[in-house]
């Protein structure tokens, strides 16, 4: 099953990622592939009557196929927004939908809006003179929001097909009393104006972009449930916080610092307390650091913070019961690990200081050679005449 657009193109697009088979509508963010496809309906049931619909830049809504049409995903259809018409792109049909519902705990009762028509050439060229004004007003909007002095930014705006109503997305980290900049929005371009605040993980989904990882940004490609990132997710993962590494595109924590936490959670319940100290009779052992996988931690005496000790994480915790009970050690270096050969050692180092040399190599000027060389190099050369006389008169 081929959708829509990819048959009325005149065979496949560049780069199409589903082959042709655009049941799965992988050409587009946030895929869905519809398992029960191939299932039949019990005797005497009607499919169901509710459809998922795709905007732009993913957004999704639900619709009513009052008509009973016959629709598949990729499929374009017009819709009724009251007073005018809109076009989207059917996303899921079926029982997947019923339970698309369910999951987002959607009433049964809610009355959807309903879907007029399979759109006709008419309507397509109306959708597409109004998303080729999308740029040119977002720019202009810019502008008059700029000469207004509102702290904001419009990120985005999505016509809708028939061009009477356009939605301005924009962020602003406070409160923005926007009533007559709406009027001139409305003035400007002669169009119903709504006004959407949206957070910088909705914008930078919506913009779309690569990620420090090489892949298109989780929050574009598939991810739809933005969860909040905390500092403490880098710290139970021992990365080091440095905001322009843990930071994504929308200046918030990568939400992909979420993803590994609960192995790191996990592996950590066997670690014992970072903040309590060893006690020895050679002194106090501070933390320092620790390798949750290999399960070492390393110690170091407050008189000498230089050298660390590395222990097991068993050996630690029997030397904690051993403190609890008052007793003890003479000295870590029992259960100290050793190091590394230091072969291996040299070589990581050469390794890091080659990578060091290829990053700073593009910010290193090109050395001049010295000044003397450029001075001698410039002073004529005397004659073999000339030198015979200077020896003759010494």
């Amino acid at each position: 099953m081929s959708c829509t657009s990819c048959s009325s193109g005149g065979g496949l697009p560049k780069g199409c990622r589903s082959n042709g088979s655009c049941g799965t509508t992988g050409c587009t963010p946030y895929p869905v592939f519809d398992w029960l496809s191939n299932m039949k309906l019990p005797d005497g049931q009607k499919p169901f009557d509710i459809v998922e619909v795709r905007f732009k830049n993913g957004r999704k809504d639900f619709y009513h196929n009052h008509r009973e049409l016959n629709l598949v995903p990729g499929e374009t259809i017009a819709l009724d927004t009251n007073p005018g018409f809109d076009v989207g792109t059917v996303s899921m049909v079926g029982e997947l939908v019923r339970l698309q519902l369910k999951k987002k705990a959607v009433l049964s009762n809610t009355e959807y809006p309903k879907i007029l028509r399979k759109t006709t050439q008419k309507d397509l060229d109306q959708w597409k003179q109004a998303y080729e004004k999308e740029h040119e007003t977002m720019v202009k909007a810019r502008e008059i929001a700029a000469e207004q002095k509102h702290e904001m930014k419009i990120s985005d705006v999505e016509y809708q097909a028939d061009g009477s109503k356009a939605v301005f997305y924009y962020t602003a980290e406070n409160r923005i009393d926007f009533r007559q900049l709406i009027r001139d929005y409305a003035a400007a371009f002669h169009i119903r104006v709504e006004m959407r605040q949206i957070g910088y993980r909705q914008e930078a989904a919506r913009v779309g972009g690569i990620g420090s990882c090489g892949r298109e940004l989780c929050c574009t490609s598939w991810l739809s449930d933005f969860r909040s990132v905390s500092t403490s997710a880098a710290r139970y993962q021992q990365l080091a916080l440095n905001p322009q590494k843990l930071a994504g595109q929308c200046g918030k924590l990568k939400c992909c610092l979420n993803y590994e936490l609960d192995t790191y959670l996990e592996a950590v319940k066997g670690f014992p307390d970072t903040s309590k100290k060893l006690h020895t009779e050679k002194g106090l052992a501070t933390f320092m650091k620790m390798d949750i996988f290999k399960g070492y931690l390393w110690y170091a005496y407050k008189d000498d913070m230089i050298n660390w000790i590395k222990l097991k994480v068993e050996d630690v915790n029997e030397i904690l019961a051993k403190n609890k009970k008052g007793e003890k050690i003479t000295d870590l270096s029992p259960f100290a690990q050793q190091e590394e050969i230091k072969e291996n050692k040299t070589i990581n180092t050469e390794i890091v200081a080659v990578e060091q040399d290829d990053i700073s190599r593009f910010d290193n000027k090109k050395t001049t050679p010295k000044r003397r060389n450029n001075r001698n190099k410039n002073k004529p050369r005397a004659s073999n005449s000339q030198s015979s006389r200077n020896k003759n008169a010494k």
